[in-house]
């Protein structure tokens, strides 16, 4: 496990996330955890991705088929936003490492453990070829080993047998080469056989450390699964061996069922025979036994961490913090049907960024950033959101002694300095207050924006800025006009008031832009809150 970057999400829907767990082709997995305390495995979609209609449909149909996958020897779906602005999926966290990780780290597996896996992932897929779904990339990175039996995971591309939509349109690889059966490799229909081409081939590798169609290339894979018969190490050996050749039969009809295998792995009792036993080699034990520990400590690293940055967390000789509450890269919102029991989650999205000081593994603290709504999120979960914590954050409990309550606009300076003439270098047009929400340059919504805007010559003041969470936590902002046309002022924008915990670093320069239908557009080059925009609209109009 990872910990999370600067670029990382600290929530996703209702998850607070600790760490990151792996990444792939689809998109990266993260660990997280529920305000009820259930610890899930998260997996995004690469953002780029979710700009494809087609795959988001499909990545809505294959999250509704894998929510009715159930069994023992599963990682259920548990929540999901196929509609969010980078779809994601929650299914339940396995203590353990993969079966990549395991062979890795130990070599072969005993028998008696490539059989109990065997049983287990058999028993499994006749679970999900039970509900007519075949889960199409069985492989030894989607195979974790716990200390109570094998899981097999992601159903991300699991798909209904009679389905018809092409599973290639996005241009995504459907399967890993070397695991793939041959008729899904040459556009064959594909039903649940090849699952179990899959899964011999998943065997072999844990019996002998080795895939059985070795190659460099996707290429060279991909021909040798089809035109040419497995590689078998000598670790593989009688019935265990027999089963594995069998399920490596290029004709789908010579395999055997899922079923089978399972009685055949496990004749008396099933997989949960098996696994009573104790089931893994001891260094594997140690192993999931280490992860369970540094799971304890990562979590009580996050919770128990310092709210407030340290010092010189906003970047090399930073001496004002800017307005703008901090965001993440990218920030996902929940799902529409999450408990009402959770209503932060739903709650705009705010101001742009904010900073927690964390400690990974409890020895090095680090810049975290995520967005305030987020951040806040993480905090009622576990309790520590105190009256000490909001002071100063709260309208009228600190603002460098201005009333919170009083108009953002009300102390800029409207006439030239010096002089008591009224003349302003800001058009009429753009006089008055707006607001709108925030967008990152992701495509994100982040939170909303309140902005003033007075007369005022270069130089002045001229913009007071609020950016809102919750209706309870803001970060204001003041702009000093730099430039102005008939259609356009250009700002420099930095905090206004007392510097705010939770507020970022940076002066950024920001641009109000007339826009058709009596709108104004707002642009920001901060790049720590997201680079954000707004189209906004006059208050009371």
């Amino acid at each position: 496990m990872q910990p999370l970057t600067a670029e990382d999400p600290q929530v996703i829907g209702a998850y607070r996330l600790l760490g990151r767990l792996g990444a792939g082709g689809m998109g990266r997995v993260y660990l997280g955890r529920s305000a009820g305390g259930r610890t899930v495995a998260v997996k995004a979609v690469h953002p780029h991705f979710a700009l494809d209609e087609r795959f988001r449909a499909r990545f809505r149909r294959e999250v509704e088929s894998a929510r009715k996958v159930g069994g023992a020897w599963t990682a259920p779906v548990l929540d999901a936003d196929p509609d969010a602005a980078v779809p994601w999926v929650a299914t339940g966290y396995v203590a353990g490492p993969s079966l990549t990780q395991a062979v890795a780290e130990v070599g072969p597996l005993p028998e008696a453990t490539v059989r109990t896996l065997g049983a287990g992932l058999a028993e499994a897929l006749a679970a999900v070829h039970a509900l007519g779904l075949v889960h199409r990339d069985v492989k030894p990175s989607n195979v974790l080993l716990a200390l109570d039996g094998p899981r097999l995971i992601d159903f991300g591309i699991a798909r209904a047998t009679e389905g018809t939509a092409s599973l290639t349109t996005t241009g995504v690889s459907v399967g890993s080469p070397g695991y793939m059966a041959p008729e899904q490799i040459l556009g064959k229909g594909v039903t649940g056989a090849a699952d179990v081409f899959s899964l011999g081939a998943v065997l072999a590798y844990a019996a002998t450390g080795a895939p059985p169609f070795p190659g460099e290339s996707s290429a060279v894979l991909l021909y040798k699964v089809v035109h040419e018969e497995p590689v078998l190490g000598e670790g593989l050996g009688g019935e265990l061996r027999e089963l594995v050749v069998r399920c490596l039969s290029k004709a789908p009809e010579d395999r055997p069922g899922p079923p089978e295998v399972a009685r055949r792995l496990a004749p008396a009792a099933g997989a949960s025979g098996l696994v009573r036993s104790g089931w893994l080699p001891a260094p594997l034990v140690e192993t999931v036994s280490l992860q369970a520990v540094e799971l304890l400590n990562l979590e009580a690293a996050v919770v128990g961490g310092a709210f407030g940055p340290p010092d010189g967390a906003y970047g090399p000789g930073s001496t004002q913090p800017s307005h703008s509450p901090r965001a993440p890269g990218r920030r996902w919102p929940k799902r529409r049907s999450a408990p009402a029991a959770e209503p932060a989650a739903d709650a705009p999205q705010g101001g742009r960024r904010i900073s927690l000081a964390a400690t990974a593994g409890g020895t090095e603290r680090r810049k975290v950033s995520c967005s305030l709504v987020l951040t806040v999120t993480g905090v009622l979960a576990a309790g520590l959101l105190t009256g000490a914590f909001l002071s100063g954050l709260l309208p009228g409990t600190g603002d460098g002694g201005r009333d919170a309550a009083s108009p953002p606009g009300t102390t800029a300076s409207a006439s030239a300095p010096g002089t008591g003439a009224s003349r302003s270098d800001v058009p009429g047009e753009f006089l008055g207050t707006w607001t709108g929400q925030v967008i990152q340059a992701d495509g994100t919504p982040n939170g909303t924006i309140t902005s003033t805007i007075t007369s005022g010559d270069k130089g002045s003041y001229v913009v007071r800025a609020t950016y809102s969470v919750l209706g309870v936590m803001e970060c204001r902002a003041k702009a000093k006009l730099v430039t102005a046309t008939a259609n356009k002022i250009t700002l420099e924008e930095v905090t206004d008031g007392e510097r705010k915990a939770l507020c970022t670093g940076a002066k950024a320069t920001v641009t109000y832009s007339l826009a058709g239908g009596g709108h104004l557009t707002y642009t920001s080059d901060d790049a720590q809150g997201g680079r954000p925009t707004a189209t906004l609209a006059k208050a009371g109009g």
